[in-house]
């Protein structure tokens, strides 16, 4: 199995951030949010040395969770800094952008790696539509056509028109050209049927994310049932899986800094004014990972009611290896993409959790 680490820019804030989406911008501190870039690059270049196979990046826009609306950015600078690891764009959100200008941008980033580039294409979540007054009913539609267009955008040799029903161009040539032939590992979610249906189709790797391990099992198994169904078989490392992640060196620890730091729940009595549970923040699908009924969004979670919303991996190394293997075993998964960075853990704890997971875990993970 191979290990990746998701890198959003979480915004680690000194005080509860307002409980609403968009976040106004005077919550927004610049020397907390340069400080969050400065981490994260530090953090993949740690992942990097420690034998983690990848680094991935995603579009998000208007919250503390991710500081990358334009993840071909990040992806930029990171492509700089790693001479090892595949960069992972899982991804940009394809019914918000130009997918011309997408595809161009991933073509830029596989020659800044030297063909180390994964392409992720997302269709996004519903508070993502309102950034650019996407309307959510065309988004399926949109995503579906977007995605066939950039595909042919690489692979075409000569200029060519597009006249399908949301994207019109007289002439398409994109330059530069991919390195990878004939182009980049290309990733779409598939945490809906509707999703994993198209993945499997259009001959494409899939990616689930913060999904309960019986629901993953379902997701995966229905990706390869239609896969069959289109005359190809997956392989594990067609399938990705996205979770949390935390390690300490006992369970006892790494079940209390969970519970007091991973995810601190703010304060502030506002309630979001765009609910999305653990698995909608992955960038499109139907949400599956739901807060337990008992839960008091005034407190910090439990560690029993986090892992229930989706923190797959936690204890110590040993325990972490089990989940993994446990949810090998249930899904068939040869990719996992770990969310080290909770949006309360100090920085240290978070290069602590990924050093006893790279040292004591991620050897044993590779033998799977």
């Amino acid at each position: 199995m191979k290990a990746w680490i998701f890198h959003p820019v979480t915004y680690v804030p000194s005080r509860p951030l307002p409980q609403v989406w968009p976040v106004p911008a005077t919550a927004y501190d610049t020397e907390i949010g340069e400080r969050s870039f400065h981490n994260a690059i530090e953090q993949a270049i740690t992942a990097e040395q420690l034998g983690f196979d990848g680094v991935s990046v995603a579009e998000h826009h208007y919250a503390g969770a991710s500081l990358t609306p334009n993840p071909s950015v990040m992806a930029g600078a990171l492509s700089q800094r790693l001479k090892r690891a595949t960069i992972a764009m899982l991804g940009a959100t394809i019914p918000l952008t130009n997918p011309v200008r997408v595809a161009e941008e991933y073509a830029i980033l596989d020659n800044l790696t030297g063909g180390r580039l994964v392409a992720g294409m997302l269709r996004g979540t519903p508070n993502e539509f309102l950034t650019y007054g996407t309307n959510p009913d065309e988004t399926r539609a949109q995503y579906e056509e977007g995605v066939e267009l950039i595909l042919k955008a690489w692979t075409e040799p000569l200029p060519f028109g597009w006249q399908g029903r949301h994207y019109q161009y007289r002439t398409i040539s994109v330059w530069p050209r991919p390195v990878q032939k004939p182009y980049p590992p290309v990733f779409v979610s598939a945490n809906s049927r509707e999703s994993g249906s198209f993945a499997a189709r259009m001959h494409l790797n899939m990616g689930l994310s913060f999904c309960p391990v019986h629901v993953a099992a379902q997701l995966s198994a229905f990706y390869r049932e239609q896969a069959h169904k289109a005359g190809w078989e997956p392989a594990a490392d067609n399938m990705l899986y996205r979770g949390f992640i935390h390690v300490a060196e006992t369970d006892q620890k790494a079940m209390e800094e969970v519970a007091h730091t991973y995810w601190q729940v703010p304060t502030a009595d506002a309630k979001p004014s765009v609910a999305h549970s653990a698995s909608e923040t992955s960038g499109g699908g139907t949400a599956t990972a739901t807060a337990p009924a008992d839960l008091d969004v005034k407190k910090a979670l439990s560690a029993d009611q986090f892992k229930s919303m989706g923190l797959q991996f936690c204890g110590s190394p040993d325990s972490v290896f089990e989940q993994i293997r446990q949810l090998k075993n249930e899904t068939g998964v040869g990719i996992i993409d770990f969310v080290f960075q909770g949006i309360s853990l100090p920085h240290d704890m978070v290069l602590h959790s990924m050093e006893l997971f790279g040292k004591e875990v991620l050897p044993r993970m590779h033998d799977l």
